[in-house]
């Protein structure tokens, strides 16, 4: 899908759908919306005066034109509350009536800026918002790996972005510019969750890095099981022993700085199926098992965005891929690990595996000298049960000013977070008469809080730990999210990242 910034008077735009918004409790249309109206007779103050417009967020009202509008139609769609609109509300409605637009059989879509105006929102941060919306809404599932990078079929083909006044032309483009990079990254990282297992292998997440290298310039290094063994990454290989698919430490590296800066490191949890290994999970619900990798999905998501916006700052992505699978090899209860660091763990569960992926990462990571790190992971289900599914991710953090940082970057793109706590007596419940420590407590309470304990004996650095595990995939299509993979994390990082 092709978008388009159009200067011109929004009622004379050439398009199969023209979609303008209006708010709750006004009854007389302004800006976009007023120009149209004024084309159609007044048709939308009247409906509005009846009571006959859907207002609230998300709400669409589909219109036949009358002369005077080139479109033959007319999509209102409603922002709520004009006090409370803010850049989630423009997404939701974006991505409800674009959607509706698309059923309705329109190919080439008009849109204003919504929100802009009385809205309170830039016509820059309405536009991206706007286009955010748009591209997710329309996301569609596309189901062949080489598809995994394209622009696959939304059903609609081009996107206008209306901006009438000549003044705002170069605000709303560059809305535009970051509307379409950030939807570029999500969809990345939604296609690789929804891909299936066999698909989206290890070495499949290793040749899109190794593609995003290419496309924007990034320094790539994708470790196989013996670049791991030379490293004494004896927690990741372990989770690796039963897997049919040969692991993939992949490590990409956008540096503008050229080493000068001290970088900021995503890392992402990459099981690509989990079965549990041998503490097997039962077979209600494991093919929702492909959505183990989220956390990497999204890493990558990110780096994708990044390089399209060409940020400044110096980012190193670590996805640690595996799967969690089982035969004569697979590690078992009760096996000792070393991990890369040294310390010795004490395997009580093998689906307690992401952890391990991560604490070798995460050693991995303090020899680039990180300013700071935030790693994502559908580490457990103890989180699900705290905090919901599809409501927010749990936030585990050693350092108050990264955290401040990481939870305003959830706020601003809605991509919520809750703050867990990290107290050193969690790690009373990992003592092992064997090792170092336990990899898990093997006890049913506090499993969120207990492996981020577990992680956090791998860092020295400010580190934030985002347990995304109810958030990697929803049931509904609904604003702009659609059923399957969410990307959740890919616009928190990016926003983290740009204003870090």
């Amino acid at each position: 899908m092709q978008t388009t910034v159009v200067q011109q008077p929004i009622a004379r735009v050439e398009a199969d759908a023209l979609i303008v918004h209006h708010f709750s409790g006004a009854h007389r249309a302004g800006g976009a919306t007023g120009d149209v109206d004024r084309a159609l007779g007044g048709l939308i103050t009247e409906l509005a005066e009846r009571g006959d417009l859907a207002t609230d967020v998300g709400g669409v009202t589909p219109l036949f034109t009358r002369a005077g509008v080139a479109a033959p139609r007319v999509l209102v769609v409603g922002l709520g509350d004009p006090q409370r609109v803010d850049a989630e509300a423009v997404r939701r409605a974006s991505g409800e009536a674009v959607r509706k637009a698309r059923d309705l059989g329109a190919r080439r879509v008009a849109i204003g800026a919504l929100g802009s105006g009385i809205g309170g929102l830039t016509p820059s941060e309405a536009a991206r918002a706007t286009v955010e919306g748009a591209r997710l809404g329309l996301y569609r599932y596309r189901a062949t790996p080489a598809e995994a990078l394209g622009d696959g079929d939304r059903g609609i083909d081009e996107l206008l972005l209306v901006a009438p006044e000549n003044d705002r032309v170069e605000a709303v483009g560059d809305g535009v510019r970051w509307g379409e990079a950030t939807a570029d990254g999500v969809e990345l990282a939604r296609d690789l969750v929804n891909l299936p297992p066999n698909v989206a292998t290890p070495t499949h997440l290793a040749e899109v890095a190794e593609q995003l290298a290419r496309d924007h310039g990034f320094a790539v290094t994708i470790g196989d099981r013996a670049w791991a063994e030379a490293r004494g990454m004896g927690a990741f290989l372990a989770v690796a022993q039963g897997a049919g698919h040969e692991p993939r430490f992949i490590v990409l590296e956008h540096d503008p700085s050229r080493g000068k800066e001290a970088p900021l490191v995503l890392v992402g949890k990459g099981v690509t199926f989990d079965s549990g290994g041998v503490s097997i999970k039962g077979r209600a619900g494991m093919e929702a098992m492909k959505s183990d990798m989220a956390g990497g999905a999204a890493v990558l998501g990110a780096m994708r965005t990044l390089g399209r916006l060409r940020s400044p700052r110096r980012v190193i992505a670590l996805v640690p891929a595996t799967e969690n699978m089982l035969d004569a090899h697979a590690y078992r209860p009760a096996d000792v690990l070393t991990a890369s660091n040294g310390l010795t763990i004490e395997v009580i569960s093998t689906d307690a595996e992401g952890r391990l992926l991560l604490a070798d990462a995460l050693a991995y990571a303090q020899q680039l000298k990180p300013k700071a790190v935030v790693d994502l992971a559908t580490l457990t289900g103890a989180c699900v049960v705290a905090l919901g599914r599809g409501t927010a991710a749990g936030r585990f953090a050693n350092d108050d000013a990264l955290a401040a940082r990481v939870d305003a970057a959830a706020a601003a793109t809605h991509e919520r977070v809750w703050p867990l706590p990290l107290w050193p007596e969690y790690l009373d419940d990992l003592e092992s008469d064997v090792a170092d420590m336990k990899n898990s407590s093997g006890k049913p309470h506090g499993g969120a809080p207990v492996a981020a304990a577990f992680l956090q004996r791998f860092v020295d650095y400010p580190w934030v730990h985002l347990d995304i595990a109810g958030m990697a995939m929803r049931d509904d299509a609904r604003g702009y999210h659609t059923k399957g993979a969410t990307g959740f994390g890919v616009r928190l990082l990016v926003h983290w990242v740009t204003h870090a």
